[in-house]
């Protein structure tokens, strides 16, 4: 009964969202993510502490500022994701600036299948939608499975609007291996905490901390381009997607100490994105829950 009262409250979000313009649901997402500020205070906790820790030079007036943009950041993205279905051709274009998209359809021309890293950053939703929908070429996209299940059932709906697909992060590992040896595109933000025994620990903001290492370890192993994708948020509530590439040229085969270099080095171009937009990353989750003393 619980999931089906938080569906209908999902629904009815969505129909109000809907039923403005997109400037209009935007601003009202930051309303949202505001809201979210004043009344999560154990995640408003998490989000100065993570904050503190990694910007000891910052003010706590600077702290207390960012820490409001985070949530207004989720609230702005989250509401963007329940407009998804409602843009057309031309607005997504208007939406999302990709001044080097090409770089994204030349690996992929390579043929070796692609591996697309985001973090939540920006809107993370849009940069997979976006990237898909700009370059031409559907994505597979790795995700977490919300616990309401027709909640989940309604948000993978949205995120298959122009044709991607969704993999449920428990069948991951089989269908990425599957996807790029079709030659196709994986996308996936791993920015969250990896697993204390099984994450290869990596320096981040100046802790080593429990990481991810399936991307480094899928791309090593199938040859396959590593790219980066961030959705830079303007003043008007457009974004600009930039995509980078991370150079793996000089690592030889999949050991050990490879993939922990990979690792090391898309960590690393996440938190130079971070540290110049510290607002558009979602500091609200453990992430540093596994460290390790440099």
């Amino acid at each position: 009964m619980r999931y089906r009262i938080e569906y209908l409250f999902f629904l009815l979000i969505r129909a109000i969202v809907q039923a403005l313009p997109l400037k209009s649901a935007q601003r009202l997402g930051a309303f949202i993510g505001w809201l979210g500020y004043k009344l999560s205070p154990a995640r408003r906790e998490i989000t100065y502490d993570n904050l503190k820790n990694a910007f000891k030079e910052k003010t706590d007036t600077e702290i207390k500022l960012i820490t409001r943009g985070a949530f207004q950041n989720f609230g702005i993205s989250f509401v963007e994701l329940l407009w998804i279905p409602k843009l057309s051709d031309s607005e997504i274009r208007k939406l999302i600036n990709a001044p080097n998209i090409n770089l994204l359809i030349d690996s992929y021309k390579e043929g070796k299948g692609l591996i697309l890293l985001s973090g939540h950053f920006g809107n993370w939703e849009l940069c997979a939608f976006g990237g898909a929908f700009l370059s031409n070429i559907p994505f597979s996209i790795i995700v977490q499975t919300q616990n309401n299940r027709f909640v989940d059932e309604a948000i993978n709906e949205h995120r298959c609007a122009r044709g991607n697909r969704v993999v449920p992060m428990g069948m991951s590992v089989r269908e990425v291996i599957k996807t790029l040896q079709n030659k196709g595109v994986v996308a996936i933000a791993p920015d969250q905490s990896g697993d204390r025994l099984g994450g290869v620990y990596i320096e981040f903001f100046g802790r080593k901390t429990a990481t991810h290492q399936g991307p480094a370890m899928f791309a090593l192993r199938s040859g396959a381009p590593l790219l980066m994708g961030f959705m830079i948020r303007k003043k008007d509530f457009t974004y600009d997607l930039i995509i980078e590439k991370i150079d793996l040229s000089d690592l030889d085969g999949a050991t050990e100490e490879n993939i922990a270099e990979a690792t090391r080095r898309h960590l690393a171009m996440l938190e130079k994105y971070i540290r110049q937009y510290p607002d558009l990353w979602l500091w609200m989750h453990r992430r540093w829950k596994h460290t390790e003393l440099l």
